[in-house]
C-alpha cells in the first residue's frame, strides 16, 4: 500500500511586491521539484496591495493548482497576514516566508531534514549580519532584543527571522491565541515547543524595497513590549514612589534650612526646570497607561483581525 506524501504549506505575506512575487515563485518552485517526497501548497496573502501583486498571484494560481491566495480588503499588517495564512494551511509542516528572497527557499531542504531527524517541533533561522541596515538600525535592533528579553523574561533570539518551519501542532497552538493585537515573536516564545535555530547570512533583497521603515520597526517593538509585558506599568509605579520619596526628603531639607537660615528667595529657573521635568515624567507614564488602555479598547471591540475581500481557498 502506497503511503501518501506529507505536505508542506508555505505562508507568504505580500504587500506591494509585484516585482518580487514572480522571482520568489520561480526560485521556490525549483526547490519543491528537488523535494519530490513532499507535496506543497503556496498560500500568498495579499495585504491590501496597491500595485499588481494580486493579479500576478492570480495568474500563478491559474498555472499552478498549488498556489492559493487570500486578498484583504485593505492593509491590515504583516501580523494579520501571517495569521490569515496560517488559518488556511493544510500541510503537515508549515513555513512562514518573506517574498523578498531574504528568506532563501533553498534553506527549506536543510530545515525539513533537521525537523525530521531530530524530532523537534520547529526549525527557525536567525542572522547576525543585518545586511543593508544602517549603523543606527543595527544598534537599535541589538539593544531592542536585550531590553525585550529582560522585560518579557523571554528568550527571543537576537536576529530572529519570521522564516521558520513548524509542525501543524505548533501552528494549531498559535491559532488558539485569538487576540487582535498580535506580536508573533512573543507568541512563539509564549507557546513554547522545542525550537532549533540555524544561523545564516541573510542575502540582500533581490527586488523591490523594504516596507519596514525605522519608525515602523520602533513602533512594532513598542507594541511587542506592551502586548506581552506589564513591566512598564510597574516601572511607572516604582518611579512615582521614588519621586514622592525625593519630594518628601526635599520638604524636610527646606523646613530645616528655613528654621536655621531663614527663607531667602530662591531662583525660580531651577524650580521651573524641576516642574517641567516632573511634568514630563508624568506625561510619559500617562502615555504608557494610554497605550495599554488603547490595546484593551481594541480587544474589547472584538473586531476581526483581518477582512478577506477575495480568495481561492476553502
Amino acid at each position: 500500500m502506497l503511503l501518501s506524501k506529507k505536505k508542506i504549506s508555505l505562508v507568504i505575506p505580500c504587500f506591494n511586491e509585484e516585482k518580487a512575487v514572480p522571482f520568489f515563485y520561480e526560485e521556490t518552485d525549483k526547490v519543491t521539484k528537488e523535494m519530490k517526497e513532499f507535496d506543497f501548497e503556496f498560500i500568498f496573502v495579499d495585504d491590501g496591495s496597491r500595485d499588481n501583486t494580486l493579479w500576478i498571484i492570480k495568474d500563478l494560481a491559474k498555472k499552478d493548482h498549488r498556489v492559493k491566495y487570500i486578498s484583504f480588503s485593505r492593509n491590515f499588517g504583516k501580523e494579520a497576514g501571517m495569521y490569515a495564512g496560517l488559518e488556511k494551511t493544510t500541510g503537515d509542516y508549515v513555513a512562514i516566508m518573506d517574498v523578498d528572497m531574504q528568506d532563501p527557499p533553498s534553506m527549506l531542504i536543510e530545515m525539513v531534514e533537521k525537523i525530521q531527524k531530530e524530532n523537534i517541533d520547529c526549525v527557525a533561522l536567525y542572522t547576525n549580519t543585518h545586511k543593508g541596515y544602517s549603523f543606527l538600525r543595527r544598534h537599535l535592533t541589538n539593544t531592542w532584543y536585550k531590553i525585550v528579553n529582560k522585560l518579557l523574561k523571554s528568550k527571543q533570539k537576537p536576529g530572529a527571522r519570521d522564516f521558520r518551519l513548524m509542525k501543524k501542532s505548533m501552528v494549531d497552538s498559535l491559532l488558539s491565541m485569538k487576540e487582535y493585537n498580535r506580536y508573533i515573536k512573543g507568541m512563539f516564545d509564549y507557546i513554547g515547543y522545542q525550537t532549533e535555530w540555524i544561523s545564516y547570512e541573510a542575502p540582500d533583497r533581490q527586488v523591490g524595497e523594504s516596507k519596514f521603515s525605522l519608525w515602523k520597526l520602533m513602533k512594532y517593538a513598542i507594541e511587542g513590549i506592551i502586548s506581552f509585558s506589564t513591566t512598564p506599568l510597574i516601572l511607572s509605579a516604582y518611579i512615582g514612589i521614588l519621586f514622592c520619596l525625593i519630594a518628601f526628603i526635599a520638604i524636610i531639607v527646606i523646613i530645616i534650612k528655613t528654621i536655621l537660615f531663614g527663607d531667602p528667595v530662591a531662583g525660580w529657573p531651577s524650580m521651573m526646570c524641576i516642574i517641567i521635568f516632573v511634568s514630563g515624567i508624568q506625561l510619559f507614564f500617562l502615555g504608557i497607561i494610554g497605550s495599554y488602555l488603547s490595546k484593551i479598547y481594541l480587544e474589547v471591540k472584538e473586531r476581526p483581525v483581518y477582512i478577506i475581500k477575495e480568495t481561492n481557498t476553502k
